[in-house]
């Protein structure tokens, strides 16, 4: 073999080798050896920090110092990764290592976490939801449905607060939402639809713009904090208290690749990093009511939407629940079961907080 011949070789295995160094680099994904290379994970969230990020913002900070500069989470906000309602695809793609994912966002995704967003089966306690939640997106099957059709693995809730509305249609009752076009997804949308008013999905950073402009009447957010930090009440002038949808579901997900990199030591503070994030977001939550309220009491006209006009929409949910349990299982899924098994964590938590 020629000196010429041999120096070509040498200079492709350069190049090739050059190029897989780049990928890897630029995809955070630089293994962890004796060396002590430290392992990145890119993890993408929508909008500005406020009590929804806390979970994740805790989780960086407990595995980052556990690590010792082994690990770092890198969290990105205003979706500069990638757009919300496309997370699971970035994470399957390997664009990303890990991102929140809202349920509602792509409701054909996930088939049985889906229950979690049933209209009314989860409660007026978000620390409760949390807790349920957190449980379902645990169980085996939901497991198996976020590996099998995702490579993901779930860590730990997103948490939000329980759903209540802001904008400028004043709604005290059932018949006061006719005509309303409020921001509202999944089952959810179905239960309002069925009282006269115009649902559509518009995602969290769009609702500013959507009020400000009147192509929606009312937006529905966690209370109190997420409408604090996308600033709704600027251009709102009803805050409306009592409706309560509790069926909505945000977790945090990371590629099953990217969680199988992670160091055993840190993958085994799981438990612990899931419980410290929940009870750090619950803290937000309390904090950021004891911001905002005042803000919102000053500025909004509080309405109060009456208990029994809620239980009108909570009669009208019921049958979805069974109906939705039956549609998973005519495509060959363990909706019945999953449905027994939410329910049956709902009043375990509910009886233990």
């Amino acid at each position: 073999m020629s000196k010429t011949t041999v120096w070509k070789i040498v200079a492709a295995a350069v190049i090739v080798l050059g190029g897989i160094v780049s990928l890897l680099l630029l995809r955070g994904e630089e293994a962890v050896g004796p060396d002590g290379g430290k392992l990145v994970w890119k993890f993408s969230v929508w909008g500005p920090q406020r009590a929804f990020t806390r979970s994740v913002e805790e989780a960086k900070t407990l595995w980052e110092a556990a690590g010792d500069g082994r690990f770092e989470l890198q969290v990105h906000y205003g979706s500069a990764l990638s757009p919300e309602k496309e997370n699971l695809d970035s994470i399957k793609l390997g664009l990303i290592e890990g991102a929140y994912v809202c349920i509602g966002y792509g409701p054909n995704k996930t088939p049985l976490a889906q229950v979690l967003e049933l209209p009314f089966l989860l409660t007026q306690d978000m620390r409760v939801n949390a807790r349920v939640i957190d449980a379902v997106m645990q169980h085996p099957l939901v497991e198996e449905e976020l590996r099998t059709r995702w490579n993901a693995k779930y860590l730990f809730p997103a948490v939000t607060g329980v759903y209540e509305f802001m904008g400028n249609r004043r709604v005290a009752n059932v018949a006061d939402l006719k005509g309303v076009r409020v921001r509202i997804s999944g089952a959810n949308a179905t239960v309002l639809e069925q009282f006269g008013a115009v649902p559509t999905l518009v995602t969290a950073p769009e609702a500013y713009t959507a009020l400000e402009r009147g192509t929606i009447d009312l937006t529905g957010f966690p209370w109190t904090d997420s409408f604090g930090a996308f600033r709704l009440h600027e251009v709102s002038s009803y805050a409306i208290l009592g409706i309560s949808l509790g069926g909505f579901a945000c977790v945090t997900l990371v590629s099953l690749d990217a969680w199988n990199r992670l160091p055993e030591d840190l993958r085994a503070m799981l438990p612990q990093v899931r419980e410290q994030s929940m009870r750090a977001s619950f803290d937000a939550y309390d904090a950021g009511d004891r911001e905002w309220l005042p803000v919102f009491e000053k500025k909004l006209e509080i309405v109060r939407f009456a208990p029994g006009e809620r239980e009108k929409m909570v009669a009208v949910a019921h049958p979805m629940w069974t109906e939705w349990a039956a549609q998973q299982e005519a495509r060959g899924l363990a909706g019945s079961e999953i449905m027994r098994f939410t329910q049956d964590q709902v009043a375990k938590f509910r009886a233990a907080l």
